[in-house]
């Protein structure tokens, strides 16, 4: 839309249906939900998804009297005349090209390509935006591969100590060439989008934007089991390993079999094996 801009938001704002993404002249372009983009006028006359798509953004912002469907009718001129009165705009009732923006979701501003003061006009790259969800990318060795589980549950700590649940939601094999050109073998490494469950999660990620978090993915798990300290282990002259099992002022060492180590625990299991006994730890 031809114009000055005069206000532009910041980068890392998140904008949501019926807000401003920016403004020219002082009149807002607003954004407003729709995975078909803005390519035409909208007026009465005017057939097409994309009348349709916006009669829903008008419904969902309390203008109504019309029927949502393909056609744009004088009920949605009406309308339209109601929106763009909230607005500020002239009450033409028809949408004029540049005036909305569609995105399928709320955006959040990933960083602005031009400054208040500014010409905007078309093909003119104003601000570039991302969606809202919270994601983290990471990347495994190729060896590590069986972890990368679409749906596989993850843990993700965050700089500041906190830590928060996450869902492998697309995993993928990613080549790039070895850093010596063409002579060199190319790099093969696993990447996967992690999904920060809804809550906590994402409000924590909010203050870690481009930050560099931990990982950890679970590559077995075991259910009712008995656990020890990795340090209660002891070596056996006969070989393996053993607990001492400490029973009142006596002690015996006891064979145990090892299972999955984990948290600086160990799995262990074996004749004489208990819940609850008691086990002897270096000092």
């Amino acid at each position: 839309m031809p114009g000055t801009l005069t206000q532009l938001p910041a980068s890392g704002d998140r904008i949501t249906r019926g807000k401003p993404l920016y403004k020219v002249d002082n009149k807002p372009v607003t954004l407003m939900y729709g995975s078909v983009p803005a390519y035409r006028a909208l007026k009465t006359g005017t057939e097409g998804p994309d009348v349709e798509q916006l009669e829903r953004n008008l419904a969902a912002l309390g203008h109504t009297g019309f029927t949502v469907d393909e056609e744009f009718t004088d009920a949605t001129a009406d309308a339209v005349e109601e929106w763009q009165e909230d607005q500020g705009l002239p009450e033409t009732g028809a949408v004029e090209l540049g005036r909305v923006v569609f995105a399928p979701a709320a955006v959040r501003i990933d960083s602005l390509a031009a400054a208040e003061g500014d010409a905007a006009g078309p093909g003119g790259k104003v601000l570039s935006y991302t969606g809202t969800d919270q994601v983290v990318t990471a990347a495994l060795d190729v060896a590590d591969q069986r972890l990368a589980k679409k749906g596989a549950k993850v843990a993700v700590a965050f700089p500041d100590g906190t830590s928060a649940e996450g869902t492998v939601v697309e995993v993928s094999t990613v080549i790039e060439p070895g850093e010596g050109g063409q002579d060199t073998e190319p790099e093969t490494r696993i990447e996967t989008i992690v999904e920060l469950d809804a809550g906590k999660g994402r409000k924590a990620a909010a203050a870690f934007a481009l930050a560099s978090v931990d990982v950890s993915f679970t590559a077995e798990e075991r259910k009712d089991v008995l656990t020890v300290p990795v340090a209660a282990l002891i070596a056996l002259q006969e070989g393996g390993y053993g607990v001492e099992a400490v029973e009142g002022t006596a002690t015996r060492y006891v064979p145990v079999d090892t299972g999955l180590f984990a948290d600086g625990r160990v799995e262990i299991s074996g004749d004489g094996i208990t819940e609850g006994m008691t086990v002897g730890m270096p000092e």
